[in-house]
């Protein structure tokens, strides 16, 4: 199982038991207004359908949705001062990390980071360490409880998949960037409960760890850099 499979059902899994949805919608207003710079329109605009999508599944108020769209176009007074950064690192026994954020202050942002691998056993790299171990790839979320596994592997392969990471009742489904609506709406098509999609940076390859203290080191410092409000992805190259 790679560490971004693994962390991918985490997520899942926390974001179902997490009573404090303002940290989650939070995240969600901030990758809308990216988005909506694109065009308010999600029938328009891929970007902004895909952001509003996965802040339904949320059950993210759609009030707050079209606040977070007039705020990424500028149709109000309060206009988007959002940026999006990427940093990358090295987490516990040196394996590459690439984390997403999207900031109104790359100050702080990069500051809170660094602290973050530095509690953690890691530390924060240049621009360009690590990101070359990864490739831009779209993941679909999907839940399989109660389903055949190697049935559910069929059925992605059949929609499309490039990849496909099993965790738990939790199927991830690896897509080419520009595949990544299709092979969504084909798995939902074939009666899959899709959670979450979006593009993301998947290892190329994959460091395995077979140190149980070294794995939970490296999946604390997931969870710390998530927890951190301006963060929006986290990928790893990390094999637990």
């Amino acid at each position: 199982m790679s560490g971004h499979s693994k962390w991918h059902t985490i997520k899942h899994k926390k974001g179902l038991l997490d009573a404090q949805k303002g940290k989650i919608f939070s995240k969600h207003s901030k990758l809308i207004e990216i988005a909506a710079r694109g065009g308010g329109d999600p029938c328009m605009n891929p970007s902004l359908r895909l952001a509003v999508d996965n802040a339904k599944a949320d059950n993210m108020p759609n009030a707050n949705i079209d606040k977070a769209i007039k705020k990424g176009t500028g149709a109000n007074k309060d206009a988007s001062q959002l940026v999006e950064v990427a940093y990358e690192g090295y987490g516990p026994g040196g394996v590459a990390f690439c984390v997403q954020t999207i900031t109104d202050n790359k100050n702080r942002s990069v500051s809170n980071i660094r602290t973050v691998f530095s509690k953690h056993g890691g530390n924060l790299g240049s621009a360009g360490c690590v990101s070359y171990l990864f490739a831009r790839k779209g993941i679909v979320l999907v839940n399989i409880e109660g389903k055949n596994t190697e049935e559910a592997e069929l059925q992605a392969i059949d929609a499309g998949a490039s990849d496909i990471k099993i965790a738990d009742s939790v199927m991830d489904v690896f897509t080419e960037p520009n595949q990544l609506g299709t092979v969504a709406n084909k798995l939902k098509e074939f009666g899959f409960k899709v959670e979450s999609q979006e593009l993301t940076l998947a290892p190329k390859t994959t460091m395995k760890i077979d140190d149980k203290s070294v794995a939970d080191k490296i999946v604390a410092l997931m969870e710390a850099l998530d927890e951190d409000d301006d963060v929006t992805n986290v990928s790893t190259n990390a094999e637990i």
